[in-house]
């Protein structure tokens, strides 16, 4: 072995905010991710962008690309995510499925006519059913490959921010597809859905070069920051069209007596189907996490069974989830290597894993809860003595405000800022993270807006501003709106892009709106990438900046959109200058 090759780390990973020293994780990822996982993810989106290479050849010849390769696109993508899945045996599955995946288009594409010369770089990655072959290839195609062939550090960056904004936007995706192929078939329009998985492609495409273009990566980022903004659109439009528009409601922090099941994660389908498998079966449903906005949707508030929330955010879930006394479900990210004490009651679906966890395929089959039930049964449950005390940051939180509540009243939050009454509005959530010594500064700053101020909030990043009586402006409307999940920040920007119309400005800019967004993975990358797309500025992004990010791609980030680091020690200061804002 050469001395360059005993130097090289066993891994390499900075896509998340909590990477090891801002850096980069090179032992162990900080999310509990090993370095043969990490391997193995970076091969399966090499291998997903060939895929999309093949499925952009067919499109344009005319062809069409199957609804099975489109899932696996979604699901193996979704599935490299930050603390979404753990388990290497489902990466090598997801391989040999993107194999035979491929076959199938390479013969499309002869059929088609396709120049098959020209499809070179990921297209034609040597594929073999061997686990140790790939163990060996993975390391040809991570970060450190590519910088090892000579790709510059600023290409690499906006490279990468290309590529998280696309795992981000598959992800969003993915939880719409998942309500239009089991729930809802009309949900959206097939055109619509067509537009966003043939702009996925080819931005996924973009992304073979060896040595790719800086500003063919920067029109890509923004690019894959507009395709994010319609695909969330659909989930929109799926949820709305299949659960109702969300409606203000309270929900209960504290328990109720009996047996039990917590569901985690982003995915409102799953809970649909999971309260209509334990209706009648004397079994309580909690949600976790993200999914408290559930708790809004008319044809959920229906269950009886559905009975409030409990915990906080993802972070904390091993003393929430060790503290459960009944099953659990994890629908999405994000997941943490479950302990001991509750190992044996926690199962996972769709692009989750963990070795060693149960895992429910398909939520939609016969009889698909009926283990995750069982375990529920032979649990504990919550005891009379455990149903006196708040298990969030308060005995009850308001939510249920996305942009239909919101917009409805619009002639009164107009009237309120005419009136002077309302003068600033704060859009403060994302994604919450462990840090306490650099988040607080998100409980700060909403704990500091003047009284003439409103907050919108969304993400997992509403618990560290929702425990606490924010009060109401003089006619009535809520000083703090629940806009709903990550999923929902759509919502946030049909709201700002309403309100520039209803007060006749010409740019959302102009309005006395301010940003402090929370990240800590993917999908708050196709976020940031959306609200670029839409040329939002002076966005305050923290607690730290993507270690991704190199200091070209900062100033232009700066210099362009006028993007803020938040002040983690100084709250203060980053306030003033907002309401100090032109």
């Amino acid at each position: 072995m050469s001395t360059a090759a005993a130097a090289q780390p066993a891994m390499f990973c900075y896509q998340c905010e909590q990477t090891k020293d801002q850096k980069g994780c090179t032992t162990v990822g900080v999310c509990g991710k090993d370095a043969n996982t990490a391997a193995l993810q970076d091969l399966q989106l090499h291998f997903n962008v060939g895929l999309a290479q093949w499925a952009s050849a067919i499109e344009a010849k005319g062809g069409k690309v199957s609804d099975k390769t489109k899932d696996l696109l979604l699901d193996s993508t979704f599935s490299t995510l930050t603390n979404v899945n753990f388990n290497p045996d489902r990466f090598y599955d997801y391989m040999r499925r993107s194999q035979e995946a491929r076959a199938e288009m390479m013969t499309q594409a002869n059929a088609l006519g396709v120049d098959t010369t020209k499809m070179t770089g990921p297209a034609q990655f040597q594929y073999r059913d061997n686990q140790d072959f790939l163990k060996l290839e993975a390391k040809a195609h991570g970060i450190l490959a590519r910088k090892a062939a000579g790709m510059g550090d600023d290409a690499m960056a906006m490279r990468e921010m290309s590529q998280y904004g696309i795992k981000g936007t598959m992800a969003y995706f993915a939880h719409a597809e998942r309500i239009r192929s089991h729930l809802n078939p009309n949900a959206y329009p097939a055109e619509k859905r067509d537009a966003v998985f043939s702009k996925l492609f080819k931005s996924l495409a973009m992304l073979a070069p060896d040595r790719p273009d800086l500003n063919d990566m920067i029109g890509n980022a923004l690019a894959v920051g507009g395709i994010n903004l319609e695909a969330m659109e659909l989930l929109d439009t799926a949820h709305t069209s299949t659960f109702g528009h969300p409606e203000p409601t309270t929900v209960t922090t504290v328990p109720s007596e009996g047996k039990c099941i917590l569901i985690s994660g982003h995915d409102i389908a799953d809970l649909h189907q999971l309260l209509l498998a334990t209706e009648g079966k004397g079994i309580n449903v909690y949600t976790h996490g993200e999914m408290l906005p559930a708790h809004a949707y008319p044809q959920l508030k229906k269950f009886k069974h559905l009975k409030g929330h409990y915990g906080k955010a993802w972070q904390l879930q091993k003393t929430d989830f060790a503290r459960f006394p009944g099953a659990i479900l994890l629908t999405s990210n994000c997941l943490v290597e479950p302990l001991p004490s509750y190992k044996s009651r926690i199962f996972t679906t769709n692009s989750v894993g963990f070795a060693g966890v149960a895992h429910i395929a398909d939520c939609n089959a016969p009889h698909a809860f009926d283990a995750l039930i069982a375990k529920a049964n032979e649990s504990q449950g919550f005891r009379a003595q455990d149903c006196h005390k708040k298990t969030s940051t308060a005995e009850s939180l308001l939510i249920g405000f996305g942009h239909h509540t919101v917009l409805s009243v619009a002639d009164k939050v107009v009237e309120a800022i005419q009136s002077g009454d309302l003068k600033n509005v704060f859009v403060i959530g994302g994604c919450d993270g462990s840090e306490n010594d650099k988040r607080n500064y998100f409980t700060d700053l909403g704990g500091n807006l003047p009284k003439d101020a409103i907050a919108l909030t969304i993400g997992c990043g509403k618990f560290r501003i929702n425990g606490h009586d924010w009060g109401t402006l003089p006619n009535g409307i809520p000083r703090l709106l629940d806009v709903g999940q990550c999923n929902d920040s759509y919502g946030a920007v049909k709201i700002a892009l309403a309100l520039a119309q209803a007060l006749k400005v010409d740019d959302v800019n102009k309005l006395p709106i301010h940003y402090a967004v929370s990240w800590f993975e993917q999908k708050a990358v196709a976020v940031l990438l959306t609200l670029l797309h839409l040329n939002i500025q002076n966005i305050y992004l923290g607690p730290y900046l993507p270690a991704f990010v190199t200091p070209n791609v900062l100033n232009l980030l700066v210099e362009k959109f006028k993007l803020h680091p938040t002040n983690s020690g100084d709250y203060a200061s980053d306030l003033q200058q907002m309401l100090n804002k032109k």
